[in-house]
């Protein structure tokens, strides 16, 4: 009697294609129509200042909202409206992005920042809040210590 090869793996890879892509498939539930995104957020250093960038091409200025308590720096955004079913441009069929409102907190050090002087500005469907450091916390040029 000769051994017989059989291959399993096509019909694992056929069983993980198939069954496997529609349980995880989100346009087949519920969670297609909720808010899972969250805008991209870039975080930056310099000598005098943080800067944290906030990238929601899109959205109203109006609906943000900046807020600082207990050294926590939150960013929020809250829609109007929440619904776009029966408007005049009619309805999605596939919408991959969607902000219609969230919020992202950032711990800030209060030993290192001046909250008093926090700006925040949006052009360019870009948030930009510019946040300074204190004077003690800014990078000072090295000193050149004298050996007697």
């Amino acid at each position: 009697m000769l051994p017989v090869k059989r291959n399993l793996f096509p019909t694992v890879s056929r069983f993980f294609d198939d069954d496997w892509k529609n349980l995880f498939e989100w346009s087949n539930s519920d969670l297609a129509s909720r808010n899972l995104s969250m805008p991209a957020v870039n975080i930056h250093e310099r000598e005098d200042e943080f800067c944290v960038e906030m990238a929601a091409p899109g959205l109203l200025k109006e609906n943000f909202k900046v807020s600082l308590d207990k050294n926590y720096l939150t960013i929020s955004y809250q829609e109007e409206s929440d619904s776009e079913e029966g408007n005049e441009n009619g309805q999605y069929l596939k919408k991959e992005y969607n902000y219609a409102s969230f919020s992202r907190s950032f711990h800030l050090n209060k030993d290192v920042v001046d909250d008093n002087n926090i700006d925040a500005k949006y052009e360019n469907g870009i948030l930009k809040i510019s946040i300074p450091k204190r004077e003690e916390a800014k990078s000072h040029p090295p000193k050149t210590i004298e050996i007697s």
